[in-house]
């Protein structure tokens, strides 16, 4: 029995810019009438808002996040080996970066299920398209620690790699915590440090700045409760 093809599928960022997939990926995605996704009420908004060819009242949704108890991914790669194509949906930009889904992505290689990615955003690399910062060396730290001293001692951590190693630092945090992560790095950094804020990319009020700590201290942008990628340079 040959093993299905695992796709996975990017989403829009915003719901101001829904048209994310080349036709490629269209023709490939609008065919699929079974996902794994985050949350299935926003990933039916974007298959039609897509136009998938399949009813979605017929769609098969199978739910991986960081709920998921990790026995459960097991059965979510069973289809695959049966031979059915899958399409792993992420919730906003690429799957399995800084999201649900690299341990299906995983297990699927363990099974000698080919993986496809897609192409389609990925809010980390337009933000560091965007910076002005340093994109020939650069690494991604994920979410921060919740606890603010640890998170500050995290952050001048970064703060000596993007100096001494001339090195890109990439984060995110869960954007009701976006405003305490920006004042900690405002309180917390060298005044002569660069910093990237990349808010809200591709919707209608996308706010993309890189300044200096001293230049944000001056104007402090309102980011609470909205998607956010922060970025640190020299």
């Amino acid at each position: 029995m040959t093993a299905g093809k695992l796709y996975l599928i990017p989403s829009s960022l915003s719901e101001d810019h829904t048209a994310v997939l080349p036709q490629s990926a269209l023709e490939i995605v609008t065919t699929l009438d079974e996902f794994i996704v985050e949350n299935e009420k926003t990933a039916r908004h974007f298959l039609k808002a897509i136009g998938i060819k399949t009813p979605l009242q017929t769609l098969t949704l199978h739910t991986l996040n960081e709920h998921t108890n990790p026995n459960e991914i097991s059965k979510l790669i069973e289809p695959l080996v049966s031979g059915k194509n899958i399409g792993l949906l992420s919730e906003a930009g690429a799957p399995a970066v800084a999201d649900p889904g690299s341990d299906l992505v995983r297990l699927a290689h363990e099974k000698d299920i080919q993986v496809i990615p897609l192409i389609g955003p990925s809010s980390i690399i337009l933000a560091l398209m965007a910076s002005g910062l340093n994109g020939q060396s650069f690494s991604f730290a994920g979410y921060l620690p919740k606890e603010k001293n640890e998170r500050l001692k995290k952050l001048k951590e970064l703060e000596r790699q993007a100096v001494s190693k001339n090195q890109t630092q990439i984060f995110i945090e869960a954007p009701y915590r976006n405003q305490h992560l920006l004042e900690d790095m405002l309180s917390g950094l060298d005044k002569t440090t660069l910093v990237c804020v990349a808010c809200n990319i591709t919707a209608n009020d996308e706010f993309i700045k890189t300044k200096s700590i001293e230049e944000w201290r001056k104007a402090v942008p309102e980011i609470n409760k909205k998607p956010t990628v922060f970025l640190i340079g020299k």
